[in-house]
């Protein structure tokens, strides 16, 4: 095989892969629907867990909440027009998750504390407006941080990422 041969062939392979990198930095930055959607759940469910519920109501709550973001989330992943292969999914992706979740978590907590401390009326409201506002400025940056690597890795010579 000739060196040109070689070049077109590298060619060929990097624009359709240039474009996939191009939709997953679109998809992170841009389209706060399901963001949104996600937050106002969230907000809904936390803002339900101050009424005074029984057990079972509780855990019928808790079901609702984990199945409509379950729906939400498959309804979004097969609107997505391209599948990445597992590898393309970094540590940051991971990181990511689990920031947020520290994030929200926390937010629950500390607003929930601050809320019982204070005795402020309309309790659950507060903590849920806290945490989704904390939510929705945790994850604006958080998905572009994911995402930004996977162009450079792409890019990469073969030798470096045989070092790493």
């Amino acid at each position: 095989m000739n060196a040109e041969q070689a070049w077109q062939d590298l060619q060929r392979i990097r624009v359709p892969q240039e474009r996939v990198y191009d939709e997953v930095e679109k998809c992170a930055a841009g389209d706060p629907r399901a963001t949104y959607a996600t937050a106002g759940i969230m907000w809904l469910f936390l803002a339900g867990m101050g009424l005074d519920l029984p057990k079972w109501g509780v855990w019928l709550m808790l079901a609702a909440y984990v199945g409509v973001l379950s729906s939400l989330a498959v309804h979004y992943s097969r609107r997505s027009r391209m599948r990445l292969h597992r590898s393309r999914y970094s540590w940051r992706s991971a990181a990511s998750m689990a920031g947020g979740a520290a994030v929200s978590g926390g937010t629950i907590l500390l607003s929930g504390r601050l809320v019982e401390s204070l005795a402020l009326p309309f309790g659950s409201l507060i903590t849920a407006t806290v945490s989704v506002l904390a939510f929705l400025l945790f994850v604006g940056p958080a998905n572009r941080w994911a995402v930004a690597p996977l162009r450079d890795r792409s890019t990469r010579a073969p030798s470096e990422r045989a070092i790493r």
